[in-house]
């Protein structure tokens, strides 16, 4: 089964998108630049809250 995990190796600020494109089998930088737009759309604040919320609720990747 798979889970959902924040990277350890892929990460620029918590790891978040870089675990979701190893879940998904995405190119974390396409799912980062989507966020970005996601996030500018939406006017910032709500991207970056949902953000912030996910990468406190997500565990880290352990061997």
């Amino acid at each position: 089964m798979k889970k959902i995990y924040k990277s350890n190796t892929n990460r620029i600020f918590f790891g978040l998108l870089g675990g979701l494109g190893d879940y998904f089998n995405i190119d974390p930088t396409l799912l980062r630049l989507v966020w970005i737009l996601v996030t500018i759309f939406t006017g910032f604040v709500p991207g970056m809250l949902a953000y912030v919320i996910a990468s406190m609720v997500v565990p880290k990747y352990r061997l």
